[in-house]
């Protein structure tokens, strides 16, 4: 039979719809590898934020669909369960609810903190250790010396100068403080001393303002740093 004219024109149009639909497939295969490249969470960035919040906020990590038996509950970073396990330990031998405030606990991106009031382990003005403090020491001790943490111990005063011919000033009175503290865990509970670090801060690191009595006392501090960033091979 014989073609009429314009008919392989006509043919050849009906079979271009194939390559826009390959265009079309090859734009949403790019679209997809795109939005997949952007949905990569970091796993590690991500538990420690959810962590995080959730430190702040006073609740335990949970999965995100909270009291659903298939929800995926994400893994709290070490160094968090760390803090915790830290916290609880400390807060068992201290008994801070019999302390009177003179001993708490504070948490910052370094690790856990012990307070402990000057009045609870010196006499005024004096760097000797008391009596009545040593047991308190030995108990602190008993969690220090298990832990794989390095631990610092800070000397603080109020803004009160002192001059004395064993203490011309502040400086040297908060680090005798520390030493002393330091010496005492090291040497009569077997506290490492490759773990022990030892600073005086004088009245240049205040946890409240200086204006009045009660509020230097709260200064008046030796500070025992837990470090829980980078725990130590034991």
């Amino acid at each position: 039979m014989k073609k009429r004219p314009g008919q392989r024109h006509e043919s050849d149009n009906a079979d271009r719809w194939l390559l826009t639909y390959a265009d079309l497939v090859t734009l949403l295969l790019g679209l997809f590898v795109i939005l997949y490249a952007m949905s990569k969470i970091d796993v590690g960035r991500y538990n420690i934020a959810i962590a995080t919040l959730s430190g702040v906020f006073g609740k335990t990590p949970s999965g995100v669909l909270s009291g659903s038996a298939n929800a995926i509950e994400p893994p709290v970073p070490d160094m968090f369960r760390s803090r915790r396990v830290v916290t609880t330990s400390l807060e068992g031998v201290l008994a801070l609810d019999t302390r009177n405030g003179t001993i708490f606990l504070s948490h910052n991106e370094r690790g856990v903190t012990v307070h402990i009031m000057d009045e609870l382990l010196f006499g005024s003005g004096s760097a000797i250790v008391k009596t009545a403090a040593k047991a308190i020491l030995d108990s602190l001790s008993s969690v220090l010396k298990e832990l794989p943490f390095d631990i610092r111990v800070e000397g603080h005063t109020d803004d009160v100068p002192i001059k004395t011919s064993t203490f011309p000033s502040n400086w040297h009175l908060s680090v005798a403080r520390a030493v002393n503290t330091a010496h005492y865990l090291i040497s009569e509970n077997g506290v490492a001393p490759e773990r022990v670090s030892v600073v005086g801060y004088a009245d240049y690191h205040p946890i409240a303002p200086n204006d009045s009595e009660t509020l230097r006392r709260r200064n008046r501090r030796v500070d025992i740093v837990i470090i829980t960033d980078i725990p130590k091979e034991r």
